[in-house]
């Protein structure tokens, strides 16, 4: 199946050096592209890409906001992209709101051209682009610019004592084989929970699982991150 991608960047030579290495992909289509958020979300909702690229910071829209409007689209538009958010900072605000609002991971600018790939096919195949380094770094920015929750949310409800322990997990940054190895199960049991947990609290990928999992108190700030 060939994943269809948009390019969304303020930088002319940006867009098509990125444009040119993905669409050198056999499973790769590079359907479009745009110099700032507000075409962005117009190309998006006339092209139907499976993936956005999307550049933080744009004139006329932004890529925090035009992430907002792709992922929560007004009534009666009903294509919602993966959206990847590119930055040239390791992990700003900016990139802490767009996961928030459901994009599925950000890449530098600068990393290796082999990374873009990995990362527009990882995050087109449903997975969040979040390695456990940058879930520690996440966690790191929500101490640092977030108050700490001081009790429960009634949402969690919803999961078993396993499927909590499991987003925990999933929280403090560990792999689906590093969790299977903590809870002495196998992975494919874990994978099963990480499934049931999205369905029950609504939860689009793993970036997600880790904001709800701070937001809702489940695991609290300043918590010894797993090796």
């Amino acid at each position: 199946m060939t994943i269809r991608v948009l390019v969304v960047d303020d930088q002319a030579m940006v867009r098509a050096g990125f444009a040119a290495l993905l669409a050198a992909q056999p499973d790769i289509e590079v359907v479009g592209d745009a110099d700032n958020g507000l075409v962005g979300v117009e190309a998006s909702r006339r092209l139907h890409p499976d993936v956005v690229l999307m550049d933080v910071r744009m004139p006329e829209l932004d890529g925090l906001e035009a992430a907002r409007q792709l992922l929560n689209p007004p009534r009666g538009v009903e294509h919602r992209p993966r959206v990847l958010m590119l930055t040239t900072f390791d992990i700003d605000d900016y990139v802490y709101e767009a996961l928030r609002a459901g994009a599925s991971g950000f890449l530098l600018k600068d990393a290796p051209p082999a990374d873009l790939i990995a990362a527009v096919r990882v995050v087109a195949a449903g997975d969040a682009l979040l390695a456990p380094s940058v879930t520690r770094r996440l966690i790191e920015e929500f101490a640092r610019t977030r108050p700490a929750v001081r009790a429960r949310s009634p949402r969690l409800n919803a999961l078993t004592a396993r499927e909590a322990e499991v987003l925990t997990l999933i929280a403090r940054g560990l792999a689906n084989a590093e969790i299977a190895r903590d809870l002495v199960v196998a992975e494919q049991t874990v994978k099963t929970h990480i499934g049931r947990i999205f369905t029950k609290l609504d939860l689009r990928d793993r970036a997600q699982a880790v904001i709800f999992a701070y937001e809702t108190g489940l695991v609290t700030v300043g918590a010894e991150p797993a090796s």
